[in-house]
């Protein structure tokens, strides 16, 4: 009998936690795309990925050419010669491959430059996601952006433009 008191109060004291708790969400697309900045920054991202995937496909087209041109003179050129070009388009396929590396790999200058630019812009999405939520108790906020994980959203709930106004810009 005091076992199943026990549990009762434990599973009364539990309902009555969980009813307690407030729930919210945002939309950090909707909020990341009424900053100006944040915009600002996704087109200079862009446009540096643009002419940095430019710049390789140049280092690749030559390297292309110089084995299209090897192709053609092999049959007429010595050996050491041969090994003397095919050594230069090895040589030149290694440093695209690099560059493509160095510009776009996990560790890349466009991962570098997307932190430097749009990583401050998120903190302070989260900062002030952080600062609605410890005002106004609520226990979860989720994130409406993040796809499938949100069925059903009632727009009273949603706390987007309190962010963007707790940042300092108006829709």
């Amino acid at each position: 009998m005091k076992k199943q008191l026990f549990l009762f109060i434990l599973l009364l004291a539990i309902s009555l936690t969980t009813m307690a708790q407030r729930f919210a969400y945002v939309d950090t697309e909707y909020i990341l795309d009424n900053i100006p900045e944040y915009k600002a920054a996704e087109r200079e991202v862009e446009e540096l990925s643009i002419q940095w995937q430019s710049e390789i496909e140049n280092k690749f087209a030559e390297v292309d050419r110089l084995y299209r041109q090897y192709q053609a003179e092999a049959p007429l050129l010595p050996d050491d010669m041969k090994r003397q070009k095919e050594e230069e388009i090895i040589q030149k396929e290694r440093a695209a491959k690099e560059l493509q590396m160095q510009r776009f790999g996990q560790e890349g200058d466009l991962f570098a430059k997307r932190q430097e630019l749009i990583q401050p812009i998120q903190d302070r999405v989260f900062q002030a996601v952080e600062e609605i939520a410890s005002r106004g108790n609520y226990a979860v906020i989720f994130d409406k952006a993040g796809g499938a994980a949100m069925i059903y959203t009632d727009i009273r709930y949603d706390l987007s433009d309190d962010v963007l106004q707790r940042m300092g810009y108006r829709n």
